[in-house]
């Protein structure tokens, strides 16, 4: 009988952690950005908040992956 391996759960578990802040944080300077338009910082800011959704989706896809291999490798 397998069992999980707790070293990878455990590696799943901190790239599900770093996701967290980062859905929380990426729409916010997403509607500041786009409520914004006229403000000299609002590409930079538009880019920050975009990167910041994409980093949110990867690391989201990367936790459940990880954690998925943990419990059935």
């Amino acid at each position: 009988m397998k069992h999980t391996n707790k070293k990878i759960l455990g590696r799943g578990i901190k790239y599900l952690a770093f996701a967290l802040p980062l859905t929380l944080i990426g729409p916010s300077v997403l509607f500041t950005a786009f409520n914004n338009q006229d403000h000299p910082f609002y590409i930079p800011v538009l880019i920050v908040g975009i990167i910041a959704l994409i980093a949110a989706i990867i690391l989201m896809f990367l936790g459940i992956k990880t954690i998925v291999k943990s419990i059935f490798d």
